[in-house]
């Protein structure tokens, strides 16, 4: 039973920093229709971002806010200079963001070196709770926590404010949009600001808990690829899903079937691509 409950909390936990990496390839891929290679890069160079402030101040807050500040100034020069001029060419996007990726990667190891870096969490939380009778790290309960108010802000934002409407309005239909005058070139520079900077506290959050290493971006990116592909690429609600629904499915198949742990987590992937081409919460193109 132990084992059942601790692994439980263990996936809620990854979901939660899962989340907050997808949910930024979503608002991304779903306005703009990039496929965003550089996410990755971006969560872990966020990480490596929040150690050297973290280590600088003691301050996890500050740490937080410096990732996330610097991986959206990051994006929004990569969108303004080079996305931009390529924006009628899928292939050359994808490949500019691939490209970018492997420039983070050799950045990261040229400044930080090859070791993995173990981040401790914030010192008032640093403890650990009892729930049902076992003792279980206060900090994954506080990521727990932080995806779920992430997820209610971000609802908020695409549903009740005007920049929402606007973000809405332009996934609908791009042309009628430009037609009534929204501005797309600057809603596609904030939108790809904020993608990047969700990547960029999503590396800082998670790591006290996945430590950081060089490497990091590539184990990440196949699993925001797949919340995005499992519920969808323009539904914040389905990033959320979508994202514990890969954390329990990743962390149950690596304990009980360590040798068939990816073809668990790519085969809802695939069903779901039979079924539903756009994922469980996309909307039906017009």
């Amino acid at each position: 039973m132990s084992f059942w409950l601790i692994q439980s909390m263990n996936s809620l936990a990854l979901g939660g920093i899962l989340f907050t990496l997808a949910a930024g390839f979503s608002l991304i891929f779903g306005l703009m229709r990039i496929a965003n290679l550089a996410h990755g890069a971006y969560f872990m160079l966020g990480a490596y971002v929040g150690y050297t402030v973290l280590a600088t101040s003691q301050n996890f807050l500050l740490a937080m806010l410096a990732g996330c500040a610097a991986i959206a100034l990051l994006g929004g020069v990569t969108e303004r200079f080079i996305l931009r001029r390529l924006i009628n060419d899928s292939l050359a996007q994808v490949l500019a963001t691939l490209g970018m990726a492997f420039v983070i990667a050799d950045a990261c190891l040229w400044l930080w070196g090859g070791d993995p870096q173990p981040v401790s969490p914030p010192d008032i939380l640093s403890g650990a709770v009892r729930l049902f009778g076992f003792g279980f790290p206060l900090y994954r309960i506080a990521v727990l926590g932080f995806s779920i108010l992430l997820a209610a802000s971000l609802w908020v934002l695409l549903e009740r404010t005007r920049l929402g409407m606007m973000i809405r309005a332009s996934v609908d239909d791009r042309q009628m949009a430009r037609g009534i005058g929204i501005p797309s070139s600057r809603l596609f520079s904030i939108v790809f600001c904020l993608g990047a900077g969700l990547a960029g506290i999503g590396g800082v959050i998670a790591s006290p808990i996945l430590s950081i290493y060089p490497g990091m971006d590539m184990d990440m990116l196949p699993l925001a690829l797949v919340v995005v592909i499992l519920g969808g690429v323009d539904s914040v609600v389905g990033a959320f899903v979508g994202s514990f629904a890969i954390g329990f499915i990743y962390s149950f198949g690596q304990v009980l079937f360590p040798n068939l742990a990816y073809v668990i987590l790519f085969l809802p992937m695939v069903v779901i691509l039979a079924i539903r081409p756009r994922g469980l919460f996309g909307r039906t193109a017009a």
